[in-house]
This record gives C-alpha cells, sequence and structure tokens, in this order.
C-alpha cells in the first residue's frame, strides 16, 4: 500500500505559534512535530519507497529536515511540490499522477491519533473493501463536539459501514444529537484504490483530470475544492471504517490544551511558568511566566506576539489572522526566527537598522549572493566560519569579524562539525529579505 501526507496547509487557526512560514504540522508542540508523527504512522503500512509527501516549495526543506531527523530516508522524488495550494483534491490527484496505480492511504499532516490496534485493523478493513469503496475513517465520539464534520453510517458491510451522509459542523445540540444517533467524526484519512478513484473522479470532479493530463499546468485553471466536497459527498460508493481511538485535528489552542498532560491544578504547561492559585490554563510561553489568581484561561507567548484568550474562545482566533492579514502585517506570516534549508536566522533588534543571529547546520552554506541596499557585519560567537567575500576566502573563529560592503558577492560556509553561530549587524537604505540576488545555491533558489 503507498501512503499519501499531505503536508501543504498553513494552520492559520494556531496564530501565533504558527505562521504561513511555520504552519502547525512542523511546529515542536509535542517532542516531535505533528508531520514527524505522521511519517511514523505511514510506515506502520507502507515502506519507506512507497510514502509520497504533497507540500509546497515554500515547506520542502522544512519536510526533508524534518524526515532527516528522524532518520527516515524516502525518495527526494516522493516529495512532490504543489505550485500553489488548491486544497486536497487536486493534491491528491497530483501526487497519484506521479505515484502511479495502487491503493493509496491518504494522511493529514497535523493531526494526533493514539495509534492502537483499532487504528492497524482500520487500515486492512479499509484495504479489502476499496476496490468497491472510497474509504474514509470514522472517529467514534467520546463528546459532543461542534468543531468537527461528522459521517452518518448507513448499511453495515462487514467492519465497516455505507456512508448515508456527511454533516458539517453542528451547533451543540445537534453535536449532541449526532452522537446519540451514532454518528461518527470525520477524521480526513482516506484509502482510495486508484482505478475507483479515477472512475468516480470523471463521474463528480472532471475537470480534475487536467492535472493527470497537464500536472502542474492544470493549477492556473483547476478549482481550489476539497476531496470531500469534489468527491465523496457525491458519490455512491463511499464507505466509512469506525476507529475507536484518541484524535484530534489540533484545530485550535482548545485542541491542544485537551491533549497535553495537566499538572495538579489542571494547568497546561510548555516553557517556564509559575503557577499560584491559578487553575485550567494553558501556558506556551518563550519567557519566564507568572500567573496569579486565574482560571481557563490560553495564555501564548511567542517573541513578537501575546495572545491571551477564555478557553471556550480559540476559534476566533482565526479573526485576529484575518485583521493583521488586511493590515499587511508580516507577523502572520514568520516569526522573528525564520528557517532555512541551511540553518535558520533570529531577529534580535530592528532599529533603522537589523540585528541577527545566524545559524549555519554543520557541512551546509547559505547560497552566493549580494544585496545592492545594505552592508553587512559578521561577528563569529561560535564554531569557525569559511567567508567568501568577492572571491576572497577567509577563515573566522570565535570572536573574529569581517565586513561586507552593498553589492559585493558573499557566502558563508560552516566548515566543521558543531552549528556555527554568526552576529549580523545589517545598516542600509532598505533591510528587506527580497534585496537579495542568487548566483549559487545549494538548493536550487538561484
Amino acid at each position: 500500500m503507498k501512503t499519501i501526507i499531505l503536508a501543504g496547509g498553513k494552520g492559520t487557526r494556531l496564530w501565533p505559534l504558527s505562521r504561513e512560514a511555520m504552519p502547525k504540522q512542523f511546529l515542536r508542540i509535542f517532542d516531535e512535530s505533528l508531520f514527524q508523527k505522521t511519517i511514523k504512522r505511514a510506515l506502520m503500512i507502507s515502506k519507506p519507497e512507497e510514502v509520497f509527501v504533497v507540500t509546497n516549495q515554500e515547506y520542502r526543506f522544512r519536510v526533508l529536515d524534518d524526515l532527516e531527523e528522524l532518520r527516515v530516508e524516502i525518495p527526494e522524488k516522493n516529495v512532490i511540490l504543489e505550485p500553489k495550494s488548491k486544497n486536497t483534491l487536486p493534491a491528491i490527484c497530483l501526487t497519484m499522477r506521479k505515484a502511479g496505480k495502487g491503493k493509496f492511504a491518504i494522511l493529514p499532516s497535523d493531526h494526533t491519533i493514539e495509534v492502537n490496534e483499532s487504528y492497524v485493523n482500520a487500515f486492512k478493513v479499509a484495504e479489502e473493501i476499496s476496490s468497491r469503496y472510497l474509504v474514509t475513517f470514522g472517529i467514534k465520539p467520546k463528546k459532543p463536539h461542534t468543531g468537527y464534520g461528522y459521517i452518518k453510517p448507513g448499511k453495515k458491510i462487514g467492519e465497516a459501514f455505507e456512508v448515508e451522509e456527511f454533516k458539517e459542523k453542528p451547533d451543540l445540540k445537534t453535536a449532541e444529537d449526532f452522537v446519540k444517533k451514532g454518528y461518527l467524526w470525520n477524521s480526513g484519512m482516506f484509502l482510495f484504490d486508484s482505478e475507483l478513484f479515477f472512475e468516480e473522479l470523471s463521474s463528480y470532479a472532471a475537470e480534475m483530470l487536467k492535472v493527470f493530463e497537464d500536472g502542474e499546468k492544470a493549477y492556473e485553471v483547476i478549482p481550489e475544492i476539497s476531496v470531500d466536497y469534489g468527491i465523496l459527498e457525491k458519490s455512491r460508493r463511499v464507505a466509512v471504517v469506525p476507529i475507536s481511538v484518541e484524535w484530534s485535528d489540533v484545530g485550535s489552542f482548545d485542541a491542544i490544551y485537551d491533549y497535553l498532560a495537566k499538572d495538579g491544578d489542571g494547568n497546561a504547561i510548555r516553557g517556564e511558568v509559575i503557577a499560584m492559585n491559578s487553575r485550567r490554563n494553558l501556558v506556551i510561553a518563550e519567557r519566564l511566566t507568572a500567573l496569579l489568581d486565574v482560571e481557563d484561561l490560553l495564555l501564548i507567548d511567542t517573541d513578537d506576539a501575546l495572545l491571551i484568550s477564555k478557553k471556550g474562545s480559540a476559534e476566533k482566533v482565526k479573526e485576529i489572522y484575518k485583521v493583521l492579514k488586511e493590515r499587511k502585517d508580516k507577523r502572520i506570516e514568520i516569526h522573528r526566527t525564520a528557517f532555512r534549508p541551511w540553518g535558520s536566522y533570529t531577529l534580535l533588534e530592528e532599529n533603522g537598522y537589523k540585528i541577527k543571529r545566524i545559524t549555519v547546520k554543520p557541512g551546509k552554506r547559505i547560497s552566493l549572493q549580494r544585496h545592492y541596499h545594505r552592508s553587512e557585519h559578521w561577528i563569529v560567537v561560535k564554531g569557525t566560519a569559511r567567508i567568501i567575500v568577492d572571491g576572497k576566502e577567509i577563515l573566522l573563529k570565535k570572536g573574529e569579524s569581517t565586513f561586507v560592503p552593498a553589492g559585493s558577492l558573499h557566502r558563508i560556509e560552516n566548515p566543521g562539525k558543531i552549528p556555527l553561530e554568526i552576529i549580523e549587524v545589517q545598516i542600509g537604505e532598505y533591510l528587506e529579505e527580497d534585496d537579495i540576488e542568487r548566483f549559487e545555491d545549494d538548493f536550487g533558489r538561484a
């Protein structure tokens, strides 16, 4: 069985923790990223060469870094890059085009799932009926939930059911009724036989066949649509396999609170926190945070933004995101720490100049580049740097520095075995990241 992992979503509902450049599937809220957890689940049903990841150019190196950290080697050609995000149906079509025929498990990369016997058995059941049905997986609800879609099971077929109806996210009263009637949460996981998938695609979403004919070129003209709306809600050949597991789409900070371990007062904490007479709070903080006499709060503190909310209101975070997007505020796009294929940089100060801490991984180097509007002063604070400026190469050790005039061709390389850290001071009339011209690049960005 082949597996397609959907890893192109932006995860805007977890701002300010997630940003467009660092969506929730790559965040380290837990011990591993949600993407890494998904990779491990995929390897339970597929060999590494049978795993395909569909994402975009911006997240490509996040995918590769997470795989490297897990020491999992899937062929680089199995990382499929969408030219534009068009939701799940085009992404699945594009990946199947490149992966060939077969049976495909489809897994979101940003959910949490407790892997148990029920989970493993569900995929066996789904595989057995996948030549006759497009199979989705339904989670048996532990309680009514207004943030999930529901599936109404119909005629029983072995350990599965024909899908009678898909239901949108309900209000609380309706959700309570759904749970009483045995409805299932729509997990967003699927198992498709490609032959049946193509048949149903031609019947209900024929425009998507352009993806199989033209590949990435079709993305300019095809609609943005989910696999649920495009096929599953229209087809009469859909089955659901129930799974009894702990599951969450991690779609809000309320969901993160439910998932994380709690202290004796019901507080879920990530970071250095002192909580006095405070109960049932979620705190994710990058600096020392003290709580006094507060209850049922969500407090998310990053290096450039702070969110404070009552529990139960986390779904409204997307409204804040919309306001910032209208303002064209870059804080929806990127944290002060930005990740690059060679390492990362952290913005330390900005006031008519910029000070950054640059970290280059062992054996990596930045592109050979130049800037037209700024000069840079580099000071090595950890490791050894190989520096090229206008063709001249020098080695700098801890405490040593050099100057890069505006317009000079330059590159930083880490020839050592430990991370290289450099403090960079930028001075100029324009200091944005788009003032860069690349001439050579190990990562195909030139």
